[in-house]
């Protein structure tokens, strides 16, 4: 399997990124990941230095006849999102991903790859393993967490880095250069609910949402995929308006930042309606079916019988959840306005958990625009206060300003177009990168970011373009090749 992807071209790359790949390192959970890059930095007898939060800088000199060259800071993030099929045996803790060649792809089997941002993570650390290769000189920043946080640049001490033009390699198109993002905030909701005993003439149903095609909750939310966290709260709402169930659990979706693909809900009703409840969720499937073949064609909802449990949701609980969460945005807010087919403001309902008395929510909205991102948060937090359950906003993250004059972008601009022949399409994206913190502590570094084609981020379908790695590789290396005197 991983033996394979070994082969690929560039070598270097694809074996530190195997290596890489055989430690766990989901996000929060990296330690060992942090270790790997540490003792790689020191092996090679680099200038190596541990921050206190985690992230990792190492520094290499420019190699002979560089040394008046600006400075350059190589930036990526350490840790992976680690999702999965939910029929796939895998511990993000404990295995390494198993890696599969599909012709121009490597995909994995059934989880995330950890392209994003390993790729990045594994050309850094090959850029500074090589002898042969023309550069400035260096500061790699390897970052912790930034999958559910960006604790790590959040963190990042002022004074640490001195390169004046920083490459980050954490994009996913290969024709294109990343010079603006998104900021974003988390969401979160809590609450408690009063139990009833379930009746002695009751039944009970799992009701199971999946195969959804999910995906980043930034780059891909303006595609219109599914969200099982909402498609669940409409059958349940449709369930409660007509057979007034019950409601035992719901847990849908997972981390912040994935497009939900599943969820599951245990329900009870009446025995005397158990075969109305069932026909009445095969006429929403339907439903719901033909509404999503096009974005999610795999979607699946099922319904099986289960052993009764003991207490569920009182009624007027039950009333002011379901309606609080269909009052809920989820998805595109606001296209922008002067950057054509670039989501400005959206949010994301990313996880609900209901049991035994308690509930979480968590949504991750994201803007371009400061004032309108706070203006959907504070929509969001309508919704549930009105429904009594406590709101707080935690991780809030600024947007990376373009900044259109950065002699950075006019240098990998030529570049490209003499590699290419074409010229690369300049964005900005509605995801979240890392560079708007970092530009807080450093303003005076030109920034701008690109990488390799990776398709499905977040997903168990992420793969990455093996013949786009080599384009991306190529062009990483003519930058650094071609960085101006510093001034």
């Amino acid at each position: 399997m991983n033996e394979e992807i070994r082969k690929l071209e560039p070598k270097k790359l694809w074996n530190i990124f195997t290596d890489l790949n055989a430690i766990p390192r989901p996000s929060k959970r990296e330690r060992k990941a942090i270790e790997f890059v540490k003792n790689f930095g020191e092996k090679l007898g680099l200038k190596t230095i541990v921050d206190e939060i985690g992230n990792v800088i190492i520094k290499k000199p420019a190699t002979p006849g560089m040394e008046n060259r600006t400075p350059v800071i190589l930036q990526g993030h350490i840790d992976m999102v680690p999702q999965k099929n939910s029929n796939v045996e895998h511990d993000f803790d404990k295995d390494g991903i198993k890696m599969l060649r599909e012709g121009d792809w490597v995909t994995a089997d059934g989880t995330t790859l950890g392209a994003d941002n390993g790729i990045g993570v594994s050309a850094i650390l090959a850029i500074l393993a090589s002898d042969d290769i023309p550069h400035p000189p260096l500061e790699a920043l390897f970052t912790m967490d930034e999958e559910t946080g960006m604790t790590g640049a959040q963190e990042l001490k002022p004074g640490l880095l001195e390169g004046k033009i920083l490459l980050n390699l954490d994009s996913e198109d290969d024709d294109e250069m990343t010079i603006g993002c998104a900021g974003g905030i988390d969401i979160l909701i809590s609450g408690t609910y009063l139990e009833d005993n379930v009746g002695d003439d009751d039944i009970a149903f799992e009701i199971f949402v999946s195969g959804l095609t999910g995906g980043h909750s930034g780059m891909d939310i303006h595609l219109y995929r599914g969200n099982a966290n909402k498609i669940m709260n409409r059958i349940l709402w449709r369930l409660y308006k007509e057979y007034n169930i019950g409601i035992h659990s719901i847990d849908g979706g997972g981390l912040r930042n994935a497009i939900p693909r599943e969820s599951k809900s245990i329900i009870t009703v009446n025995k005397d309606k158990g075969d109305d409840v069932e026909r009445k969720i095969r006429s929403i499937r339907e439903e719901i079916y033909n509404e999503y073949r096009t974005t999610d064609p795999e979607l699946n909802i099922d319904i099986i019988m289960v052993d009764l449990p003991k207490y569920v949701m009182k009624g007027e609980c039950v009333y002011k959840l379901l309606n609080s969460v269909y009052a809920c945005w989820n998805g595109v807010y606001r296209m922008s306005p002067d950057v054509k087919g670039l989501t400005q403001t959206s949010n994301n309902l990313a996880r609900i958990v209901v049991k035994a008395g308690e509930l979480k929510i968590e949504n991750l909205a994201r803007s371009s625009v400061e004032s309108e991102k706070m203006d959907l948060a504070y929509t969001i937090k309508s919704a549930f206060r009105l429904a009594g359950y406590n709101v707080k906003f935690e991780g809030g993250y600024p947007g990376w300003q373009p900044d259109v004059k950065a002699s950075i972008n006019q240098v990998m601009k030529n570049i490209y177009k003499k590699n290419f022949r074409e010229d690369p399409k300049i964005t900005a994206c509605h995801a979240g990168l890392e560079c708007g913190l970092i530009k807080e502590k450093y303003p005076d570094t030109e920034m701008i970011s690109f990488g390799p084609n990776i398709r499905g981020p977040h997903s168990p379908d992420e793969k990455v373009q093996i013949s786009s790695v080599q384009k991306f590789w190529n062009l990483l290396l003519d930058t650094l090749a071609n960085i101006p005197v510093k001034k």
